[in-house]
């Protein structure tokens, strides 16, 4: 590579040298040009994954629409808002981990820990009961969903780090080093050119004096 000063030193030591640099940031870039694909594989199937979670979410909250309609015809809007919240407390967020090239992936759920401690209220309709359980499948469906999400956010900053690292080397590095290894090339080309004439020169000189 070229010195502080901009010029390389032209010797067959500095042309090995720099021989085995480019090998090794030629293995560099293979290395990050592999891992680039694996994420860019990756990525696409986490991209059909959210799409199929996605259909799943428009089917989930059109049933919790058509639940929540069942439950206004059932019992009224007024009694329905008077109902008692449903609780939480009795689902658990599932979070399964796993790895990826070094990045965390989730997969999340929302599920029941435990079968609810109370019974429902005797005044609770079977269509309330039902809404409140569509609208707990949707919100397991979003958590599923933005789990997936989060994912490709992770996955899409890891490859725009490795696409810039590759970028890098192959059109910047790459080429600095080739153009440093053509010039020593030509500079030694030209010295043994000279070293060439300077032998040929001296042989006629011995030539002639023996003559």
């Amino acid at each position: 590579m070229p010195e502080a000063g901009g010029e390389v030193l032209a010797t067959r030591v500095a042309f090995l040298e720099l021989q085995d640099e480019r090998r090794l940031v030629q293995e560099g870039y293979e290395l990050l040009d592999e891992k680039r694909m694996l994420l860019a594989t990756e990525i696409m199937r986490q991209l059909r994954r959210h799409r199929e979670l996605k259909v799943r979410l428009d089917e989930l909250a059109q049933q919790a629409r058509a639940a929540l309609t069942g439950a206004v015809d059932a019992g009224g809007f007024d009694d329905l808002t008077v109902q008692r919240p449903q609780s939480l407390d009795g689902h658990v967020l599932r979070e399964d981990t796993s790895q990826f090239l070094g990045i965390r992936l989730l997969d999340a759920g929302l599920e029941p820990a435990v079968p609810a401690a109370e019974p429902p209220p005797l005044q609770l309709l079977p269509e309330v009961r039902a809404c409140a359980g569509a609208f707990h499948q949707l919100l397991a469906g979003h958590a599923s969903a933005a789990a997936c999400a989060g994912n490709l956010r992770r996955l899409a900053r890891e490859y725009a780090r490795t696409e810039r690292r590759a970028r890098a080397l192959e059109n910047v590095v790459l080429p600095e080093i080739d153009v440093s290894l053509r010039y020593i090339e030509e500079q030694l080309d030209a010295l043994d050119q000279e070293e060439a004439v300077r032998v040929r020169n001296a042989g006629k000189s011995a030539t002639m004096a023996g003559g």
